[in-house]
């Protein structure tokens, strides 16, 4: 079984399904000479040729238009946006089109799309290229949300996603593309869409992340007995995992880089305090990104949640 980085996961995804059905095509901003802005659909232009990997215009709203009109045609586009910060002029498109067209044709209609987007800081890249803005798709009716935490992870929810009937925001952490390897098996295998699995079991407090944030977390509970959950998907979300756990430690501390004010880190929070209030033995922290643009590459650290600010609100919430 190879050892691989999560470019190379999402690579053999993408082939794997392109090989088993015809109808999956790609589509983006040099996905087919160059192989994509971080060379994660290498290969595959040469494998399948022009009519199914497409190099489009700089045109996001373009690139997910013309997706949703092929999706609704038969085909299964994976679009890819060159970084989530750049998804912002497509917005109009997933939010008034893809998200819709189920609802508006009372289901004669699906819309098997996959937007996939590199997201998050810590590659010192430029503005508009280190955007975690998961919350803004999660508050969309109709679409999903799926963020893989490993590459292992990555193949088996990226094909699950390339095979789900409706859209698919599928973010992939820049900071992870070629940090870590794992044995990810050759053929197919899948992840189903909003589940969670449990990282770690523990007793004393639970913590919930995604994405980088997982591995940033495991690293700052060397001694303390916690449960760690990986989400996945983060729309839907999978409630019934994270409210046993938050009901069997009574103290949950969440983790994410994007914003804390509407931050996807205060959904999970409400619903926790709605549906287990009477088991916390403590207020609920989130340890998140500030409340500003995010900035350039000299403070990017200081706005990406650290070791030390989750170590610090594991002991705020102990101490209760």
């Amino acid at each position: 079984m190879p050892k691989l980085n999560m470019v190379q996961a999402i690579n053999l995804a993408l082939k794997e399904e392109m090989q088993k059905d015809k109808n999956v095509v790609l589509l983006g901003e040099d996905v087919g000479k160059d192989g994509g802005v971080f060379r994660v659909s290498e290969g595959l232009l040469d494998a399948f040729g022009h009519e199914r990997v497409i190099d489009t215009p700089l045109a996001e709203s373009g690139i997910v238009g013309a997706a949703i009109g092929l999706a609704l045609y038969g085909l299964k586009p994976v679009a890819e946006i060159q970084f989530m910060g750049f998804i912002y002029p497509a917005i109009d498109q997933i939010f008034s089109h893809a998200s819709r067209i189920r609802a508006r044709s009372r289901g004669r209609f699906t819309c098997p799309l996959v937007v996939r987007a590199p997201y998050g800081a810590g590659i010192k890249a430029p503005e508009l290229h280190s955007e975690s803005s998961e919350a803004l798709f999660c508050h969309m009716s109709g679409i999903k949300v799926v963020v893989p935490s490993s590459p292992y992870n990555a193949k088996g929810l990226l094909i699950s996603s390339i095979r789900d009937p409706d859209p698919v925001i599928f973010l992939e952490s820049t900071r992870l593309y070629r940090s870590i390897k794992e044995d990810v098996p050759e053929g197919e295998y899948i992840i189903p869409l909003g589940k969670a699995r449990v990282v770690r079991e523990g007793k004393a407090v639970t913590l919930l992340a995604w994405g980088s944030m997982l591995h940033r977390t495991l690293q700052a509970i060397e001694d303390i007995d916690a449960e760690v959950i990986d989400l996945m998907t983060l729309n839907p979300f999978d409630e019934e995992t994270i409210l046993k756990s938050a009901k069997k430690t009574g103290r949950v501390v969440i983790v994410h880089e994007a914003p804390k004010t509407c931050g996807f880190g205060a959904e999970l929070s409400a619903t926790i305090a709605e549906d287990a209030m009477l088991h916390l033995k403590s207020p609920i922290m989130r340890v998140t990104g500030y409340d500003v643009v995010l900035p350039l590459p000299k403070l990017e650290d200081y706005y990406i949640p650290t070791t030390a600010r989750i170590k610090k609100a594991i002991e705020e919430v102990m101490k209760y």
